[in-house]
């Protein structure tokens, strides 16, 4: 088993990852997630994801937009994997393509795609863009990346779809990155999403959740992209709460959501609610979700990554035993927070790693 690997939330818009007035040592500005990133590659981040947003939504007044903010931070950077948060529907997919590769050679190799399917509406509505039934929108985003793979390594690519159409389509220069090419991450919970995942993508992308919960979308998802003749790898979204005690770290959870902004969290609640419901099974992403998992939008409180960095450090350890690959982290206090779990959990978590493997090897033997 590869070695589990580590991305954080840039935070790209204002008010932090989580939904709620408590005081945050957070920025949202170009130069603070200029340092962040610097400081988050030599302290053993692997990945930085910035999320899209494109206007005001629970509480995230101000935004940078994903793929110029990681064009932005690719000349500041050395080996940190740029991740940027695209919306099928908003941006056509040879754009996109065209940009990715471009930032792929700046940053020389550098550069991977979230492909969002879209869950607020209002972001389509207010460009007047159609909104999309829920499991259309994942297959438009089916066709958004087949349109991506093909103009990232054919010389004359052409595709009919019910979505799109590319006639005789190219990117020059091509990404750097063609192993096979950028890597694709996915989200979503539903059906829709999960087969979409095994079909195309490289990575699914699961909100927070508990092991087992892990390991059932681990195991599903799998099996679908197995099905397919592929294999995929996993993220876990979490918030990270790491204090010198167990309590302390918890003392800060309850404060988080003893602050949060109801309206904010109660907006948001209503806008996300059809993404489960609009489902023909009623699985989705914040389908089981209550207004304290909201507080931090993505259920990041879910995977329970609160405690002593001894602490979180087993339960990254648990989580990679049950097929997770990367730990998508969010935190309150970037400024600190960020750089504190680089210095103190990533190398507990390779130790105990390191460990397991030579139990492995002497139970072999």
């Amino acid at each position: 088993m590869v070695d589990i690997k580590f991305a954080y939330w840039v935070p790209n818009v204002s008010g932090g990852l989580v939904v709620s007035k408590i005081p945050q040592r957070t920025d949202w500005s170009y130069d603070y997630n200029a340092w962040l990133a610097q400081t988050a590659e030599e302290v053993g981040f692997e990945y930085a994801l910035a999320q899209a947003r494109f206007i005001a939504s629970y509480g995230a007044e101000y935004q940078l937009e994903a793929l110029t903010t990681v064009a932005a931070l690719a000349p500041v950077t050395k080996k940190i994997k740029l991740i940027a948060a695209v919306h099928p529907g908003l941006w056509h997919p040879g754009v996109v393509a065209k940009i990715g590769a471009s930032i792929d050679f700046i940053s020389k190799g550098r550069f991977a795609l979230n492909v969002v399917s879209g869950w607020f509406k209002g972001e389509f509505t207010i460009y007047g863009e159609p909104w999309l039934d829920h499991d259309e929108r994942y297959r438009r985003s089916e066709e958004f990346i087949h349109v991506l793979k093909g103009l990232w390594t054919e010389d004359e690519f052409h595709f009919k779809g019910d979505f799109y159409r590319i006639n005789g389509g190219w990117v020059k220069p091509q990404p750097v990155n063609l192993n096979p090419h950028p890597e694709i991450f996915q989200g979503g919970n539903s059906k829709a999403a999960r087969q979409m995942a095994g079909r195309v993508s490289d990575w699914y992308f699961m909100n927070g959740n508990t092991i087992e919960g892990v390991r059932e979308q681990v195991a599903e998802v799998s099996a679908l992209a197995k099905q397919a003749g592929r294999t995929i790898k996993f993220g876990l979204n979490s918030f990270i709460i790491v204090r010198d005690s167990e309590s302390e770290a918890y003392e800060v959870l309850r404060e988080i959501i003893a602050q949060a902004d109801i309206e904010a969290v109660e907006g948001f609640g209503e806008a996300v609610k059809q993404a489960g419901s609009a489902t023909r099974d009623k699985v989705g992403m914040w389908a089981n979700s209550n207004f304290e998992d909201l507080v931090q939008y993505n259920d990041g409180f879910k995977t329970g990554l609160i405690g002593t960095k001894e602490q979180v450090a087993e339960k990254i350890q648990q989580f990679h035993s049950a097929g997770v690959d990367l730990i998508l982290g969010g935190f309150l206090h970037y400024t600190d927070d960020l750089p504190a779990f680089g210095r103190d959990v990533i190398p507990l978590v390779r130790q105990l790693d390191s460990q397991r493997k030579s139990d492995r090897s002497l139970v072999a033997i």
